[in-house]
């Protein structure tokens, strides 16, 4: 049977069961920086849209189909952990400033965002505002491992 990558782990799964293999090392990373004045449930809606762009740009982040033992066949997610991560305005602002002159694959959410309810509102909220003065209430970076190290320096791990 093949060996298949488990995403989330790393570990190698054989027809289905997980077997412990060498653990796979990524030379890439996946952040997402939340301004920690949020509410719970904005961290929660700010993180899944702000991930949800990566795949699109980068494909090879995105693992294959997962199954279960039944034959069920599921959506793809990630191949490798998202790190989440926490600061106050200020480090997100310069992690931004950061991401982008390093021209790392960087998704925004910004205050505006949380008083529209689709996509090309978004989009036209994001434009309206010049880059350096964007209220980020979180950002998703991707890219070069220790790239996005530098990127999100200063931030902690989310609580």
């Amino acid at each position: 049977m093949e060996n298949t990558e488990h995403p989330a782990t790393g570990h190698l799964a054989n027809g289905g069961a997980e077997a412990v293999g060498a653990p796979v090392r990524f030379d890439t990373k996946i952040a997402v920086l939340l301004r920690d004045d949020l509410a719970v449930w904005q961290r929660l809606n700010v993180a899944s849209f702000l991930v949800s762009g990566l795949g699109t740009r980068d494909p090879e982040v995105v693992g294959k189909p997962y199954e279960d033992g039944d034959g069920t066949v599921y959506l793809p997610m990630f191949r490798q952990p998202v790190l989440v991560f926490e600061g106050d305005k200020e480090i997100l602002a310069r992690a931004h400033g950061r991401a982008v002159s390093r021209g790392l694959a960087v998704a925004v959410f910004t205050s505006d965002l949380f008083a529209t309810g689709n996509d090309r509102d978004n989009r036209a909220a994001v434009r309206a505002v010049a880059r350096d003065s964007l209220d980020l209430v979180g950002i998703a970076v991707y890219g070069p491992k220790n790239a996005v190290d530098k990127v999100v320096k200063g931030a902690r791990m989310h609580r």
